[in-house]
């Protein structure tokens, strides 16, 4: 009987995995991130089992560690993510994301007639929930949760 083949991403040497992130967000992450400009190595999985999640995704960039306001950033998409700082090729940090108390210029404010969507305005919330994030706009009032919320 022939053996099943086995694919594996390898580690990385130095770098950071996110772990936990949910299958339909992890182009929002990478996005927020700015990975798509970025030129180092970048290995991803996505429709991966997860217990917690049912399908999660995962992302190991290498050579690449994150400041807090970055990490914090991606809480908006994947508040149940996990990071994973790599070194020599061990985990020598574990650090888990927070929702920021304040968030500008990452999401879109959800009224058409808020001063950010036609003007040269950088949006600004303030974050009523942290468990379903849900943001009030500074300008406007106005609510956007997390189903509504866009990524700008």
């Amino acid at each position: 009987m022939k053996e099943p083949k086995q694919l594996s991403v390898s580690a990385i040497q130095n770098g950071t995995v996110i772990d936990h992130i949910p299958a339909k967000n992890l182009f929002k992450v990478i996005h927020i991130l700015g990975l798509d400009k970025f030129d180092h190595q970048i290995t991803f999985g996505t429709n991966l089992e997860s217990k917690k999640l049912g399908k999660k995704a995962i992302i190991k960039i290498a050579d690449k560690y994150f400041e807090n306001a970055d990490i914090n950033r991606i809480a908006l998409v994947a508040p149940d993510a996990k990071l994973n700082i790599i070194n020599d090729y061990e985990v020598v940090e574990k650090k888990v994301v927070e929702v920021p108390d304040y968030i500008t210029g990452i999401a879109k404010c959800m009224n058409p007639k808020c001063i950010t969507n036609f003007e040269q305005v950088k949006t600004r919330f303030r974050v009523v929930s942290k468990k379903n994030v849900t943001l009030k706009c500074l300008y406007c009032e106005k609510i956007t949760d997390q189903e509504n919320m866009f990524i700008i």
